[in-house]
């Protein structure tokens, strides 16, 4: 009657287990990876060594996660300005939700404040990542960006930017302002919280470019 934003986790879970018993099921499972978190980040082999979850319902509750990651990536507004940086650590939290090492990410911006691309371009271990200059801001000038974001996650959990994060980020606005792309805004995401660091004070102020207005 309610529909399904009325079900419980365990509940979907056993919608998607199916047969007898599958609430009882869906709870061990749960209980086996760890909540909703550690099901976001399991993998089939892992849900099959739970009693109870065979091949079929293992792969039917990955791809109903992996699922769920496509449909919040159209939450990004390609189509018009983007309007806050919210928009993106909303994006973030769900395209990156359960990763298990932290992964970068670089989203450049058009005049209109419209995306125009969004690329991966740091893959590190799970406390940190390192980007260089080079593939950070290479895709960006390919595409012909006007400004642009950077996004990280914290697979830890700890949502605040460590001081490497800070100094990190204040190198790369140094080199966008030379290049005449200037960095809006950094956002750190875990899977369930984020930090602007533009929204904390951490970035320097984009120093006016030749040929272009500042951004607003």
């Amino acid at each position: 009657m309610f529909g399904p934003a009325a079900l419980a986790d365990v509940e979907l879970i056993a919608l998607l287990l199916g047969g007898g018993h599958a609430v009882q099921r869906g709870l061990r499972l749960l209980q086996h990876v760890g909540g909703l978190a550690g099901l976001t980040q399991a993998v089939p082999q892992e849900l099959l060594e739970c009693r109870g979850v065979g091949e079929a319902s293992a792969t039917s509750i990955c791809a109903a996660i992996e699922l769920a990651r496509r449909i919040a990536r159209l939450e990004l507004p390609y189509q018009r300005p983007l309007r806050d940086p919210g928009e993106v650590s909303r994006f973030a939290r769900e395209a990156l939700r359960g990763a298990p090492q932290e992964t970068f990410l670089v989203v450049g911006l058009d005049s209109r404040q419209f995306v125009r691309i969004v690329r991966t371009v740091g893959l590190g271990s799970i406390s940190r990542v390192e980007v260089h200059p080079r593939e950070v801001f290479r895709p960006l000038i390919r595409a012909g960006v006007h400004s642009a974001l950077f996004v990280h996650n914290h697979p830890s959990g700890e949502r605040m930017p460590s001081q490497s994060d800070v100094c990190v980020t204040q190198r790369l606005a140094e080199i966008g302002a030379m290049l005449g792309i200037p960095v809006l805004d950094h956002i750190v995401v875990t899977d369930f919280s984020s930090v602007s660091m533009a929204e904390q004070g951490l970035m320097p102020a984009p120093a006016p470019t030749a040929g272009r207005d500042p951004p607003t």
